[in-house]
């Protein structure tokens, strides 16, 4: 299953309205007074006539808007919500979208929140078809373009960053992302299962056709046992001191159609407390909330919901758990919509964003996707506040901004322009791999002005080693930049941990992968930098595939080149979604540029 399971609900949706069109309607599932199991009979073979050649080729416009419009008709009715979540896992398994258990599972977990955003979004049957089959069936605007407002007060002069006076202070900062513990998680299990997730109790047990899940985790698609995440924090605790630490998020397995609100609290919880335990009591860590945290996955309401639907019951936890490294005014804004802000030090200060508001997989924001919970607008005045009293600012979150809605990403980079001053690093994670997005100013794409960090993932999911990274950053003093100086990235070597002397290590220990500033061949890790090294990417592949192979943690099985190469430079050239001026010159294509974002949101 893809992570954003909505893309599953949605190919579901449209396909129930088949279903509720071809059958006798008004009846609920199970068996009521009035349905006979002949009338459900008649539904199963209306939806198996359909079989796997079923494609959206098959789908007219006129046929699209009447489906829809049952569908709209029949939520309508409560007695038909049963009806509607039956026909969704019917429409599941005959589009042979996943396993038949876990088409069950996930609709069933889905169900209640899908639908209750459907009902209460504007979105009409002309608008719903105008994204399935394109603007010639409908024009959708739920998610038009929107816009933040800027203080009226001038940009202050740009004055390029220089490197820091040797022996000038530097913060050393741990980056944590993606840990993706997955609790049942076993050992011997099939690492080639048919479920999404495999390496698990649930999988098949190998067999000579199929690879063992390894000890201290699997190249496959398969997340971690604890005991690689507890393994992981002994060695960091080893490898300080730290001045703080950078937490993005993902906490939960990627079974995303199994979790339960209790699940996904124990775990936060787990892992919390692990870190504070490995960590100790004097290193502040700061957290941001990611995709995979709340349950059904993406499943992030704005505050304007109340009551059971809304997201209290994970931010309560959070900032019950999170107390000991915050301040209560940040943990005000983190009970209200999962973002806060916070002075690390005198001189330098945090935001944490909560990403899923610009996430197109929260079907929430079908509801309304301008500027939710006002985060943006948040964000305007805080960097304002900052740049009046001098201040930098750091910037965390889970998605990075090239990957979210595109009004919301366009209002980013627009703020990111014109605070470039002020906002001197952006800490991202969430694609599992180890990139970067640039930031260029808004006139004429030219000039550097700023970087999101992208950073690889402690979860192996999927093909991967365990990872985590270490920022360098100019340290306090006055007139500290602030900026990211260099940095480092850590891995476990599977092979290595689990075959060592035939056996698995016992204590298997973290290794360095590489430095920047010498794998790359770097003085400084500016924004001039990294644009200058995107040119040599392009003029040398050898450079490249460098950087492909630290890209995948050192286990990589195939070069990237051709079309593969020129998405991927395209992807790092733009901080902001859908910009084909900035992918014309490689001679990327709105499609490919599409397609390769498509994957980076499967995580």
């Amino acid at each position: 299953m893809k992570p954003a399971a909505l893309g599953v609900c949605t190919v579901c949706f449209l396909y129930l309205g088949f279903v509720l069109f071809s059958s006798r309607g008004g009846t609920a599932y199970p068996l009521v007074d009035g349905e006979t199991a002949e009338d459900r009979v008649k539904i199963v073979e209306a939806v198996a006539k359909l079989k796997v050649g079923y494609g959206w080729r098959n789908l007219t416009c006129p046929l699209c808007k009447a489906l829809f419009t049952i569908l709209d008709v029949a939520l309508l009715s409560e007695v038909n919500e049963e009806r509607v979540a039956w026909a969704m896992v019917e429409a599941c398994v005959k589009l042979r979208l996943a396993e038949e258990q876990v088409c069950r599972e996930i609709i069933e977990l889905f169900r209640d929140d899908v639908i209750r955003a459907l009902q209460e979004s504007y979105l009409w049957p002309s608008e719903a078809c105008g994204i399935l089959l394109g603007p010639s069936c409908g024009h959708f605007d739920i998610y038009a373009p929107w816009n933040v407002t800027l203080p009226q007060v001038p940009k202050p002069p740009i004055t390029p960053p220089s490197p820091p006076k040797p022996g000038s202070p530097q913060n050393r900062v741990l980056f944590l992302t993606d840990v993706h513990w997955d609790k049942d998680y076993a050992e011997g299990s099939s690492a080639d299962c048919k479920e999404p997730l495999c390496c698990r109790n649930a999988s098949d047990h190998s067999t000579w056709h199929h690879r063992a899940a390894g000890y201290w985790g699997t190249y496959s698609k398969c997340d971690l046992p604890l005991r690689t995440v507890e393994n992981m924090l002994e060695n960091v605790a080893k490898a300080g001191p730290w001045d703080w630490v950078y937490w993005t998020g993902d906490i939960p397995a990627h079974n995303v159609w199994a979790q339960t609100r209790s699940q996904q609290l124990l775990e936060l919880v787990t892992i919390t407390r692990l870190i504070q335990k490995h960590l100790g009591p004097n290193i502040t860590v700061y957290p941001a909330v990611g995709n995979h945290e709340s349950t059904p996955v993406n499943s992030f309401p704005p505050p304007f919901v109340h009551g059971n639907r809304s997201s209290s019951w994970l931010y309560d936890t959070m900032a019950e758990e999170w107390a000991p490294w915050l301040p209560e005014q940040a943990l005000q804004t983190l009970r209200r919509a999962g973002f806060y802000t916070v002075q690390i030090q005198p001189g330098l200060r945090l935001v944490s964003l909560n990403m899923n508001f610009c996430a197109r997989e929260n079907f929430w924001l079908m509801v309304n996707s301008t500027d939710p919970a006002d985060q943006l607008q948040w964000l305007v005045g805080i960097l304002q506040e900052a740049e009046n009293k001098g201040e930098k600012v750091h910037i965390i979150g889970h998605i990075p901004p090239g990957l979210c809605l595109k009004s919301w990403s366009w209002n980013y980079y627009h703020i990111i322009n014109r605070y470039e001053s002020t906002v001197t690093g952006q800490f991202f994670g969430h694609t599992h791999v180890d990139e970067f997005q640039m930031f260029y100013d808004e006139e004429t794409l030219t000039r550097p002005l700023g970087v999101a960090f992208i950073a690889p993932s402690v979860t192996t999911y999927i093909n991967l080693n365990p990872g985590y990274r270490v920022y360098y950053v100019d340290g306090q003093y006055p007139g500290s930049s602030h900026l990211v100086l260099d940095h480092e990235t850590y891995i476990l070597n599977l092979t290595q941990a689990n075959n060592h002397s035939r056996s698995p290590d016992p204590n298997p220990k973290w290794s360095l992968l590489y430095r920047a500033t010498e794998a790359y061949g770097l003085s400084t890790l500016f924004p001039v930098d990294w644009d200058g090294l995107l040119k040599t990417f392009q003029a040398d592949d050898r450079v490249f595939q460098r950087f492909w192979y630290l890209y995948h943690k050192g286990h990589v099985s195939e070069p990237c080149r051709d079309a593969c190469k020129t998405t991927t430079i395209c992807f790092l050239r733009s901080g902001r979604y859908d910009d084909p001026r900035q992918c014309a010159q490689l001679g990327v294509g709105g499609q490919e540029i599409a397609r390769a974002i498509k994957k980076k949101t499967l995580c």
